[in-house]
């Protein structure tokens, strides 16, 4: 018996051994790794080259510009310009709306970006946005889920400043669908935070609102759903030609 555990001791030193052995040249190679460089600080120069290509790409310029490229991307949204940042500018390529070929304007929820469309199909101007929340709230009197609906909507009616709503403030609202608009908000968060209207930066809410004259064409979208407006495009197109003497 006393040969039996004699055995099985060695057995088991000779075991450990081989590991102990990896776990200490592991360690070495941690400690003898040199420390790595820190990466060069931007230039003037790069921040003004990075804004630039931002702008050419439809992202606009000041500091929402680096935030709707990141969400665009799929980036982490830091809206802060590092090394990385200005790379992955400098590497893009410019975006393209979902649908294309006429003017309108676009809402991706899964990025929470709008998209505006000019009349020759190309993308003019790129926004953060946050979207509803899809949570039940009640505040206010009020309750219900705060859901931005999906689909092909027009712009049905426009307030210019200020519109007190039983949930809030809306700066220039334009609404799409039962009560629900696109409008400037202080709180734009970088995830759906809205009761379900489409909060953009405030300083960019007379901008956009000027660009969307009721009868505009609005498309909501995510991975799952998406309605094209070409068709509705071409009997707006179809109407105005009608209409000429």
């Amino acid at each position: 018996m006393k040969s039996l555990k004699k055995v099985i001791v060695v057995l088991v030193v000779g075991l450990l051994l081989p590991t102990a052995s990896l776990a200490a040249s592991k360690s070495s190679q941690r400690k003898t790794s040199p420390p790595r460089a820190h990466a060069r600080a931007l230039s003037s120069a790069e921040r003004k080259q990075a804004q630039l290509r931002l702008a050419e790409m439809g992202y606009g310029s000041g500091s929402t510009s680096l935030i709707a490229f990141q969400k665009f991307e799929g980036r982490k949204v830091t809206g802060a310009l590092s090394r990385g940042e200005f790379d992955a500018i400098m590497a893009a390529t410019a975006p393209a709306p979902k649908d294309s070929g006429y003017r309108h304007v676009e809402v991706d929820l899964d990025r929470q970006i709008l998209v505006l469309v000019g009349d020759d199909g190309n993308i003019q101007k790129i926004l953060p946005v946050s979207t509803g929340s899809n949570r039940q709230y009640k505040e206010k009197r009020m309750s219900g889920l705060a859901y931005t609906p999906r689909g092909r909507f027009r712009i049905y009616a426009k307030i210019a400043g200020w519109r007190k709503s039983p949930l809030g403030l809306l700066y220039y609202p334009s609404y799409f669908s039962d009560g629900l608009a696109i409008h400037g908000n202080p709180s734009v968060p970088d995830t759906p935070q809205s009761h379900g209207c489409i909060r953009v930066p405030m300083s960019a809410a007379v901008a956009i609102s000027r660009q969307l004259p009721v009868g505009t064409i609005l498309l909501i979208y995510d991975q799952q759903s998406f309605v094209s407006g070409k068709a509705w495009a071409e009997e707006d197109r179809q109407k105005a030609e009608n209409r000429q003497p």
